[in-house]
């Protein structure tokens, strides 16, 4: 019996056909924006072409469809070559491409392209072929004219590679009189006077074209013939990225205008006994500044001989209005063709004010902005007698003005008060829609941002992208610093993050340390990953806030309408469930939502929300696992370490919990439990009858940032009166590394209480030895990731030996962390490490198993 196979629902029909139509509308905008010119031909007929080809052809949309193929070559000879060319490859199936071909435009105009081809159907020669050809004619233009540069620059083009010339164009063979091969191979020493002048330049010159910067300075050089001439050389390396490829050296003979420039400087010098002779002040002036005086000048303003060259003109003035408004008065008359005079009152050296005549004048009437001289004749007593006559008038005067300024002033306080009302209604709009913090725009103005985006993306079939961003480890600066620190740190983020994104896009603040950007009119996805790459950039500066450098990193999770919501809610809810899957990927990230993120935030949630009743319901559990003594493979001390039993039955790893209490800050009273049942279970294991062994617990970056954990570590202490030298605090290395001069001051304190300290995961983070010195650590852990693959790489192995070797230099104990094999053993024993710890000597065990390792008294 023939069973009927089940047929396709319309719903199913329907939902390929869209699928269809989105490749084929996706695919055609492709064809329509590409940026290089796309042909379809066949049997030497231009079927259809996209708006790229048709433009650098000068042809209207549709109006190259149907033309002979021949009609955009030269001639008809030179297409059939093409196609000769061509054919062969095509008709193989294999791709064709030529570097550079002449084309005719519609209007007969000739250019280049760079064309490659594919046949369409090889094996049935009518199928056709796709054209690309991309517009060359610039660069093959700019190749040709620097070969032309090469061969006719009037100065000089040398080459040199390993300080060994091996490339010189025309220019340099006859300004040092070589022939076009006869220096080809000669050190770059030849072209000096002496070993010294070279070594001189060498010197000078490596700092910057070490660095790719150009390199330009006037020095002697020495022709082939023993003669000397004066050259300005300037260096450039050939590739900035790698300047060992070699340099480029032009060379312009400078003689003349040496034995020019020493003829000026004597004259120079007789013009200026001149202009000291003169009684009234003389300036030369370019640019806005005084060039240099004569000594009259100086003597006006009180400034010592040359000091006042150089010096910016607007610094003779009073304020910057006088100096504006002298500049305008000035260009006026110049561009006018006439002397500028005026009246001005000057500033001397020493702050104090005298009233000049100023005369000035272009040295050349026809060039106004170019260098001018001036004439300064101090005017304060003629202006004081002026003026007294002057102060007469004014008093009367300023008795009918104070009059009509009482009039005015009714006047203007009824205008105060309207203005005043309405700048208090812009607050108030202000503050119901922004962020009284930052400024950014608040929940309300997002929203309805986000609602208008939404309709624009929905008229113009563009998407949006709504990111939500939270700040790594925020609450830890906080609680550490204080919340003024905090409030600043917001800021300075707030306007890193503007100046991050499009001046389209809107930044906001929900509240606390999380931010929200909004990106409209995106095509794709990828547009919002390069916006929160530029973001992720601008956070990863230093923030300097009151004499410390804090570091902060985002988590970024990404929604896109209309594919993840098509309302505002689920696009934020999203996003946000996005941001939590990013911090759980290791935080200074961003992903997109994906649906299964969901369930994962409803993990994340779940577990939330069980631990906050976690500590009260007694549901936490301490274990022990050894550390053990490499030489005697006896038990050195045991590392305290958390579990976690969720409702009294299922046991909750630590990589699912203890990041979400280090988030959310349930990590501080937790750690300050463990500590205490630490102690706890030591003295009542000692009132048992086993001698007690040190325990190791671990201190989280937040736990020790925390401003109580000093008095809590007292207090717990007191409490439970054991050795203070049976606690060993193990912080890791990033947390050491944070906050400099106040991690030294809480290690110093720990250390004074008697406890030990020691460095976690060494290794992974950023410190040196040599710089860990300052704390005071008694022992350092190398991570497990050295440990690992010990017995097969030689890299690890040297860095193992490397980190116990200047341990031993430092004085410092070192456990091994993750050894599970005898030969990992084997070989630790044979570095010099002391201690380890793993799976080779016992897992982490409950207190009921791990008092069986203890010895008895």
């Amino acid at each position: 019996m023939t069973v009927p196979l089940p047929q396709a629902t319309e719903f199913q029909r329907d939902e390929r056909e869209e699928q269809l139509r989105r490749m084929l509308l996706e695919q055609k905008a492709i064809f329509d924006n590409a940026s290089v010119g796309i042909l379809f031909s066949k049997s030497q007929v231009m079927l259809s072409c996209n708006a790229r080809m048709a433009e650098m052809f000068g042809y209207a949309p549709g109006e190259m469809e149907g033309l002979h193929s021949a009609v955009v070559f030269r001639s008809p000879e030179i297409y059939e070559e093409f196609g000769r060319e061509a054919a062969p490859l095509l008709s193989a199936g294999q791709p064709f491409e030529k570097p550079a071909q002449q084309f005719r435009r519609k209007d007969g105009s000739f250019f280049w392209c760079r064309v490659r081809a594919n046949a369409v159907d090889f094996e049935h020669r009518g199928g056709g072929t796709i054209w690309i050809l991309e517009d060359v004619t610039h660069s093959r233009q700019t190749q040709m004219e620097v070969e032309a540069i090469m061969t006719n620059a009037s100065m000089s083009i040398l080459f040199t590679k390993n300080r060994i010339i091996t490339r010189y164009n025309r220019g340099f063979a006859e300004m040092f009189r070589y022939d076009e091969q006869s220096c080809l191979g000669l050190p770059g020493r030849a072209l000096y006077p002496s070993q010294e002048a070279y070594d001189k330049l060498g010197a000078e010159a490596y700092p910057f074209l070490s660095i790719g910067k150009p390199f330009q300075t006037e020095i002697e050089m020495r022709r082939s013939d023993g003669t000397n001439l004066w050259a300005q050389l300037i260096g450039y390396v050939v590739n900035p990225e790698d300047p060992t490829q070699g340099t480029i050296w032009v060379i312009e003979d400078r003689t003349e205008q040496k034995r020019a420039e020493e003829a000026l400087r004597n004259a120079l010098l007789e013009n200026q006994a001149i202009l000291d002779s003169a009684v009234l002040g003389i300036s030369v002036v370019e640019n806005g500044r005084n060039l240099r005086c004569n000594r009259k000048m100086e003597e006006l303003f009180g400034y010592a001989p040359g000091e006042m060259n150089h010096l910016s003109i607007q610094a003779f003035y009073a304020d910057r209005a006088a100096w504006e408004n002298a500049r305008a008065e000035t260009v006026r008359d110049f561009r006018a063709g006439r002397v500028n005079v005026s009246e001005y009152e000057l500033v001397r050296k020493d702050g104090s004010t005298f009233w000049a005549r100023l005369s000035g004048r272009p040295f050349d009437l026809a060039q106004a902005g170019g260098r001018s001289v001036w004439l300064v004749d101090d005017i304060t007593a003629r202006r004081e007698a002026a003026e007294a006559v002057a102060r007469a008038r004014d008093e009367l005067e300023l008795r009918v003005q104070e009059r009509t300024a009482e009039l005015a002033g009714a006047n203007a306080q009824l205008q105060g008060e309207i203005v005043e009302r309405r700048q208090a209604e812009a607050r108030v709009h202000h503050m119901a829609y922004h962020d009284s913090l930052t400024g950014l725009p608040n929940r309300a103005l997002l929203s309805d941002r986000l609602d208008r985006s939404m309709l624009a993306a929905q008229r113009f079939d563009r998407k949006l992208a709504v990111m939500f961003i939270d700040l790594d480890r925020f609450k830890t600066i906080n609680d550490s610093l204080g919340h003024m620190t905090g409030d600043q740190l917001l800021k300075e983020v707030a306007t890193r993050l503007c100046s991050a994104v499009r001046a389209s896009d809107t930044v906001a603040r929900l509240g606390g340390d999380e931010f929200v950007v909004l990106v409209p009119g995106i095509r794709a996805p990828d547009e919002a990953g390069q916006v929160a790459e530029k973001i992720i950039e601008a956070l990863s500066e230093d923030f300097p806030l009151e004499g410390r450098k804090l570091h902060i990193t985002p988590s970024i999770g990404i929604s896109i309408y209309p594919d993840d919501g098509g309302d505002v809610e689920t696009l934020m809810r999203n996003a946000d469930g996005a941001m939590y899957h990013a911090k759980a990927s290791g935080r200074n990230n961003y992903q997109f939502f994906k649906e299964s993120m969901n369930q994962t935030a409803a993990r994340h949630f779940e577990l939330e929300s069980s631990l906050r009743g976690a500590l009260a319901a007694n549901e936490f559990e301490l274990y022990f696992q050894p550390i053990m003594d490499i030489g005697t493979r006896r038990l050195h001390a045991m590392e305290v370490l958390l579990r976690w039993r969720r409702g009294g039955a299922e046991l909750v790893t630590p990589d699912q919990f203890i990041p979400i209490i280090e988030e959310n800050g349930m990590i501080v009273p937790i750690g300050e439990w463990v500590i205490r049942q630490a102690c706890k279970q030591s003295m009542l294991w000692q009132s048992q009858g086993m001698l007690p062994v040190p325990l190791a617990v671990n201190l989280s970056p937040r736990q020790f940032m925390h401003r109580g954990l000093l008095e809590s570590i007292r207090c717990i202490l007191d409490e439970t009166g054991i050795d203070p030298a049976l606690i060993e605090f193990e912080i890791t290395e990033t947390a050491l590394m944070q906050h400099g001069e106040q991690t030294l001051e809480i290690l110093g304190h720990i250390n004074a209480m008697g406890i030990r300290l020691s460095i976690d995961d060494f290794g992974t983070g950023y410190s040196s030895l040599a710089y860990l010195k300052r704390f005071p650590v008694k022992k350092i852990k190398i991570d497990r990731a050295f440990i690992k693959d010990l017995e097969e790489s030689a890299e690890d192995r040297a860095i193992v030996a490397a980190i116990i070797a200047l341990s031993d230099s430092r004085q410092l104990s070192v456990v091994a962390e993750g050894v599970e094999t005898e030969g990992q053993y084997a070989l630790l024993q044979r570095h010099g490490c002391q201690f380890a710890q793993g799976y080779l000597f016992s897992q982490p065990v409950p207190h009921m198993t791990a008092q069986l390792l203890l010895p008895r008294c």
